[in-house]
């Protein structure tokens, strides 16, 4: 079994969405797969290809002056009750709150820095086409697009792979659940409820 093949099994069995498609096709699928969302969140440095055949308004976060991404603070701001994250005297004309980001029907499309096969993980460190952690954690859709190349065996070759491996981290399993009350499973409590993953190949 290649690698490829092991991580679509291992995220499958964490209940993520698994798709596969070349590189040509792979517009017209995220087109597909977001075809239900009110509106999809871009990250900056998206490649452009990839919304080429969106029906979905886009909400696209731009990056501040001085914006450091993943940063702790900024995201705590953005997560209180005012919002202030996304005014201009906060951290940047441009940034969504997580007000703007919980909003019914949104879904979030990303890239990933590397995923790991034996886990079935995605891992983002808030680069290109990747964003802030919030866009991925509030939204209830989140799809990412994951080369096969970028695919590892196991934890300790994740780490080898980052360009920067002092970046944030967030490495995602499977759509957010937690079996906290009675072992009864819920999905999306910390984070989004459904989550699809397109292999490109």
């Amino acid at each position: 079994m290649s690698l490829a093949e092991l991580f679509a099994e291992r995220a499958g069995d964490y209940r993520a969405g698994m798709h596969h498609c070349t590189e040509d096709e792979l517009p017209e699928l995220l087109a597909r797969l977001l075809a239900g969302a009110s509106k999809v969140v871009l990250p900056p440095g998206l490649p452009a290809a990839w919304t080429a055949a969106l029906s979905a308004p886009a909400l696209r976060d731009g990056p501040a002056v001085g914006h450091v991404p993943g940063d702790p603070a900024e995201e705590r701001a953005a997560r209180s009750p005012n919002g202030s994250a996304g005014t201009a005297d906060a951290v940047g004309e441009g940034l969504l709150t997580a007000a703007d980001l919980d909003e019914p029907g949104l879904s979030v499309l990303t890239g990933c820095v590397v995923a790991i096969a034996e886990t079935g993980t995605i891992v983002l460190d808030a680069g290109p086409g990747q964003g802030r952690r919030l866009l991925t954690l509030v939204p209830d859709h989140h799809v990412c697009v994951v080369r096969d190349a970028q695919i590892v065996a196991d934890v300790p070759d994740m780490i080898a792979a980052l360009p920067d491996p002092t970046r944030p981290l967030t490495m995602i399993s499977g759509p957010s659940a937690t079996s906290d009350i009675e072992l009864n499973r819920v999905e999306g409590v910390h984070g989004p409820r459904r989550l699809d993953i397109v292999r490109v190949h």
